[in-house]
């Protein structure tokens, strides 16, 4: 789909010099690749959603000396010995140990939603290390109909206890909204309920053990290999993207959702109590209650592609029948009709899209080279998500020429031009190389 600038777009702004393009969320002003799985410098790390407004700045994927990203660097540390997993699996049965309970009540909570990697984290600790997993779900802003049937599936194959919590379908609205216009940031609800949601459900049922799934360091966080918390007393969950506590002490009139403070939600008539489900909750709570957070990647070498092999063969997990817009998967988040959305509207603000992420990974595990990575990009890298567009739109109350203003309006100048009447990148990771498509 050939996409124009919207008439309203001050044109002049991706006109100018290129030492003096604009450069907007505080990204480096020259893009480059990494040397070995193409992943762009531009790509954002995770941040606290709580503080995050339309002026909000972004830490950055990092490279070594040698153009090669930290994410290839600390996969790299999984194969060269740097991480000894039969030492590791040996930590995960004593932690299980200490807190497998004996009268089968919950020893320990994982959320998700069906996908791979939360039936093959839910499965392995049922019935590999016999733990008692509690599992919960946020729902999806909108279920397609395969990740429904992967959730049932999940449940009922796979064979596990789940609470499914569907938020306020009117105030999710509204902040999906929100986050679009104000962040172009359409998945920013979901982000924060599934992550304040597991820890809420461990306070409420006295589960004293959280697991979380692969490491943040295999996305490039700068987050040591040795690191298996997910919060310390020294290291909170801000430090890998989400806390748990107001942040720095603020009061909950000045928590950010959508790019608009709890006290203006409050001001337009929106009462608190409407908006709980998406604050965070006192980590006072957490520590009173002695809840340990865990990556499972940390204990058990993390392969995405054999993460999915292992969810079909234990929980009747099923690919989408349909390659997904964008990329050239089928079984990487697929079971919201507004993923394509949050992914799309990523490419349009740092240049990074689905392709490019789904295609480094890849890389990184030597499932494809470096130029089949390429190849994939240049074929399906901002492809628009056109199969849900309109359940999206009807969603969020736009219109598809709205939608595409707002995000012209995010558009940073020093990754974006306009060529023969169409928006482009002014820098790939093709350009220059003769990569058969």
């Amino acid at each position: 789909m050939k996409i124009s600038p919207s008439p309203e777009t001050d044109l002049s702004r991706f006109q100018k010099p290129a030492h003096e393009l604009e450069i907007l969320y505080g990204l480096p002003r020259e893009v480059k690749f990494c040397a070995l799985c193409n992943m762009s410098n531009q790509q954002p790390l995770s941040s606290n959603e709580y503080l995050h407004t339309h002026d909000s700045t972004k830490n950055t994927l990092s490279f070594d000396e040698h153009g090669i990203c930290h994410a290839c660097r600390f996969n790299h540390m999984k194969e060269d010995g740097a991480m000894d997993w039969a030492e590791r699996e040996k930590e995960l049965i004593d932690l299980c140990d200490k807190f497998r309970r004996d009268d089968g009540s919950y020893d320990c909570i994982v959320g998700g939603s069906g996908g791979k990697d939360s039936a093959m984290q839910s499965h392995l600790l049922k019935y590999k290390y016999g733990m008692h997993p509690l599992t919960v779900t946020w729902s999806p802003h909108l279920y397609t109909d395969i990740g429904w049937k992967n959730f049932q599936n999940w449940l009922h194959v796979g064979g596990f206890d789940n609470y499914l919590f569907t938020p306020n379908g009117k105030i999710h609205r509204l902040l999906t909204r929100n986050a679009t216009v104000n962040l172009l940031h359409p998945f920013q609800p979901f982000i924060l309920g599934q992550k304040t949601f597991v820890a809420k459900m461990a306070a409420q049922f006295n589960i004293p053990l959280i697991f979380y799934g692969e490491m943040p360091g295999e996305y490039g966080e700068r987050i040591s290999h040795k690191t298996s918390n997910y919060a310390t007393e020294t290291a909170t969950v801000e430090s890998a993207g989400y806390q748990l506590d107001y942040p720095d002490g603020k009061d909950v009139r000045d928590v950010y959702l959508g790019g608009k403070s709890v006290g203006e939600y409050m001001q337009d008539g929106v009462p608190l109590s409407e908006l709980k489900s998406y604050l965070p909750m006192d980590t006072a709570i957490l520590k009173r209650k002695n809840i340990d957070f865990k990556y499972l990647g940390y204990y058990v070498r993390w392969v995405p592609q054999e993460a999915y092999y292992y969810a079909v063969d234990n929980t009747g997990f099923e690919a989408n029948p349909v390659r997904t817009e964008g990329t050239y998967s089928k079984y990487n988040s697929i079971d919201d009709k507004i993923d394509g959305f949050f992914y799309f509207t990523r490419w349009i603000k740092f240049g990074v899209g689905r392709a490019m992420g789904d295609s480094a990974q890849e890389i990184r595990n030597h499932h494809i080279t470096k130029d089949e990575g390429l190849a994939l990009m240049q074929r399906y890298e901002g492809e628009y998500p056109a199969r849900f567009e309109k359940d999206f739109l009807d969603y969020v109350g736009m219109t598809r020429e709205e939608f595409l203003a707002t995000c012209d309006r995010f558009r940073s100048p020093h990754l974006w031009k306009v060529q023969d009447g169409e928006w482009k990148l002014r820098k790939n990771p093709w350009d220059g190389r003769n990569v058969p498509i």
